[in-house]
């Protein structure tokens, strides 16, 4: 087993370039399948409502697989548990590739829920990154991860379009070839996975067992939701960020589209302004980790937690025909989910033992997805019973606490 540590430190560079990679492939897969997904479920059931299922049903798959992934690695390593993510992604990508050839909505619903597996594994491979990587470059190597998803954010839409016309050109149904595109990359990413992610770097951090900081929580506890129970401030605050700010970023984002269509803003415009969140989001991680290192966890997540607030003002006052406006708030809400992101994420690792890392992490990935899908839900009857303003309102208040929790915790803890 590998111990020393100029060699821990060549596997650790190892393991961070297959991530990178595998993320901007599991990043491009899913955004080729999700571009098109909500038209296509709106098209085969003659339903909107339908239509904005398809969007549910994968971030629902995504939770569902988050706790079963985390389980796995905790008994296995991280490989296992990211092929397990990447492998049921590409299955549910050849379900929704059929449910479209057949004109099935509800099969092609349940291939969604299985296509979420490729978001399950794209969010756990973030923490894969940190299990050999130094304490103080351990948010750096993290935000590396989350900043290849930028990549195959960008490439994966593009690509929708080709894969449809060469289905087509086969005699098959357009929608067909994206998912079919999806299913080949996500494959690639399970034997990128397999063959490149050797040794497994959760087995080599177990088997060299550096000496617990004494602020870890945890102790042998079962994995799950249980081991809230188990967690100490710090993990509970990570957690608690975590969900928040992703929470808070679905919830502003995904209704700002139907704000600027009130004014009738034209879908290039609209398509800039989300562009440039998503560019947001994840360009400036790196960024984040890099001060997360430097000035420590809490006071970073402390920054996202900020910048929440001040987004969710900046965005929420601005009428719907002011696209600047609002593209500036979008930009400070991506920013800030990235800040919190990062930061809580880093701060979660550090704050539980190794043996309860996994578990963990799977709690943190399913009160996100969780989150996502509520705030995502609630916003929609929030727009419709009030306002875009009022939505901005409740994004900053809910936001406000975590902000004044972290700053209080800056001031009872030291950096890192």
């Amino acid at each position: 087993m590998v111990t020393a540590a100029p060699q821990l430190e060549r596997v650790q560079r190892k393991v961070v370039r297959v991530l990178t990679g595998t993320q901007i492939m599991g990043s491009a897969a899913i955004t080729i399948g999700l571009a098109i997904s909500t038209l296509i479920a709106a098209s085969l059931s003659g339903s909107d409502a339908v239509g904005g299922l398809a969007q549910t049903a994968a971030v629902a798959g995504a939770a569902l697989l988050a706790l079963p992934g985390a389980r796995l690695a905790q008994r296995r390593g991280r490989r296992p548990a990211l092929i397990l993510g990447y492998g049921v992604g590409a299955i549910g990508a050849l379900v929704a590739a059929v449910a479209v050839g057949l004109g099935w909505w509800p099969l092609l619903l349940a291939g969604l829920l299985l296509f979420g597996g490729a978001s399950s594994a794209n969010l756990a491979a973030r923490y894969a990154a940190t299990d050999l990587a130094h304490p103080e470059r351990r948010a750096r190597e993290l935000s590396r991860v989350v900043w290849a998803a930028m990549i195959g954010a960008i490439i994966g839409p593009n690509l929708a379009d080709p894969a449809g016309r060469v289905m087509a050109a086969a005699g098959l149904p357009v929608g067909v070839g994206p998912f079919v595109l999806a299913a080949l990359v996500l494959g690639i990413a399970v034997l990128a996975i397999q063959l490149g992610l050797r040794p497994d770097p959760l087995v080599v951090v177990k088997s060299t067992r550096p000496v617990e900081p004494a602020h870890c929580a945890g102790g042998g506890a079962p994995g799950g939701v249980r081991i809230w129970g188990t967690l100490g401030p710090m993990a509970r605050l990570a957690l608690v960020g975590v969900m928040l700010c992703h929470t808070a970023m679905v919830g502003l984002m995904s209704m700002t589209p139907v704000h600027m269509n009130h004014a009738g803003s034209s879908l290039r415009v609209v398509g800039i302004v989300i562009s440039l969140h998503v560019a947001a989001m994840y360009g400036a991680s790196p960024v984040f980790g890099w001060m997360a290192d430097r000035l420590g966890r809490v006071p970073v997540l402390a920054i996202g937690a900020s910048l929440v607030v001040a987004a969710s003002g900046v965005a929420g006052m601005a009428p719907s025909h002011d696209a600047p406006q609002l593209a500036a708030g979008l930009v400070l809400l991506g920013l800030g989910w990235s800040a919190g992101l990062v930061a809580g994420s880093a701060l979660l690792t550090e704050s539980v033992r190794v043996d309860d890392r996994p578990a963990a992490q799977g709690l943190s990935d399913l009160m996100m997805n969780v989150g996502g899908a509520v705030g995502g839900a609630v916003s929609g009857i929030v727009v419709t019973a009030w306002s875009y303003a009022s939505l901005g309102l409740i994004v900053g208040f809910t936001a406000l606490p975590l902000l004044v929790v972290c700053l209080f915790a800056s001031l009872r803890r030291p950096a890192g």
